[in-house]
């Protein structure tokens, strides 16, 4: 294998500084941990200026720009990333820069930033890569065009056009900013909605008093993505309880909706007859008046502590699975059928657990 020996030989530091591209690394506080010569180049500072330097203390605001706004627009994109771990674009920003041989000058200065998580083993966000491009050259660039085809008009009019033509490029990317930003809370709020909806219609009110039940169901990535999948947890009597886990086939608020009610139907069914089979029995037939349930699969177990005993039934499921503190997890056979019942009696010190497939996004 030689890739691993190429990979062993790169110096990722010197690539970092050697990259054309303007790149400047910052930790969660902020801070500037390290930046390459191309940001060095742009920002016209060195190394020894910035870093260990809290990045708005390297670069504040113009106080002579009444509307500059660069300060708390990439404050606001850098604790996006923090928050989200997710990339952040920004569109075209007006960021003056200090000049460090005049206190109180500025350099006039437009950016397109990305801000870009690095995430740590623990999931946390260790840097965030700020990465810029400076496109003062582009803006400048308009102006010299509007000189060349106006050379006959006179200097006060046309430095006042220039003036307007930069104020409405300014205007326009404060408003593709605004826009970004109202998608992206939009975005939030329908996430919001749909890890509320699944937390409501899988709410198992019986599981609080199972601490040795563990539950992993990672919500829907997509707004409103939310999926059929269900587990429960339904105290009996006589010390006994129910475990169920479903699955209706589908996305979206259909398959969620068809899911609530079959979840609801197995519930009271298990509550009533008490045997596994029977109650899947009653469950398909109640599938049958349900617009969507047919494509359906669900496994249905029954605990009874007093007895030693687990009892289970499976319509189409994945089988469960048993492990001991020694012997590795296996899984059960099968059943034949489509709706079939077994018993098992126990094992001491074994547990047994129905597998719970995760929200497919």
């Amino acid at each position: 294998m030689q890739i691993p020996r190429i990979a062993s030989r790169i110096d990722y530091a010197a690539l970092f500084a050697a990259t054309p591209t303007p790149y400047c690394v910052l930790g969660p506080d902020l801070v500037i941990a390290d930046a390459n010569d191309a940001y060095l180049q742009a920002t016209r500072r060195t190394r020894e200026d910035l870093v260990g330097t809290y990045y708005f203390d390297a670069f504040p605001e113009n106080p002579a720009d009444p509307d500059a706004d660069g300060v708390s627009t990439l404050n606001a994109s850098l604790h996006r990333v923090l928050a989200t771990r997710e990339r952040d674009s920004m569109v075209l920003q007006k960021y003056d820069i200090p000049i460090m041989d005049r206190p109180g000058g500025f350099h006039q200065r437009w950016w397109s930033p990305i801000n870009t998580p690095v995430i740590a083993r623990d999931g946390t966000v260790a840097w965030i890569i700020h990465r810029v491009e400076d496109v003062t050259e582009f803006v400048r660039s308009h102006r010299s065009r509007r000189e060349e085809a106006h050379d006959d008009v006179p200097a006060p009019e046309s430095k006042v056009e220039l003036e307007a033509l930069e104020m409405e490029l300014y205007s326009r990317a404060q408003e593709l900013q605004r826009l970004h930003e109202e998608l992206r809370q939009a975005h939030a709020r329908e996430r919001q909605v749909a890890v509320t909806l699944q937390e409501a219609m899988l709410t198992s009110p019986d599981l609080v008093r199972h601490p040795d039940i563990a539950v992993r169901y990672p919500p829907a990535v997509g707004s409103l993505n939310v999926c059929g999948d269900w587990y429960d947890v339904i105290d009996l009597p006589g010390g006994s309880f129910a475990v169920s886990v479903g699955d209706v086939v589908g996305h979206g608020l259909e398959a969620a909706a068809v899911m609530g009610m079959l979840r609801s139907a197995l519930s009271a069914a298990i509550r009533t007859v008490e045997e596994p089979a029977l109650a899947l029995e009653v469950l398909s037939r109640y599938a049958l008046s349900v617009d969507g349930a047919l494509a359906t699969t669900a496994v249905n177990a029954v605990i009874r502590t007093g007895q030693h005993l687990i009892a289970y039934s499976s319509a189409g499921h994945p089988p469960r699975s048993c492990c001991t503190p020694t012997a590795p997890v296996t899984s059960s056979t099968r059943p034949p059928t489509h709706r079939s019942a077994r018993r098992s009696n126990r094992v001491p010190g074994s547990r047994r657990s129905c597998p719970t497939p995760p929200a497919t996004p």
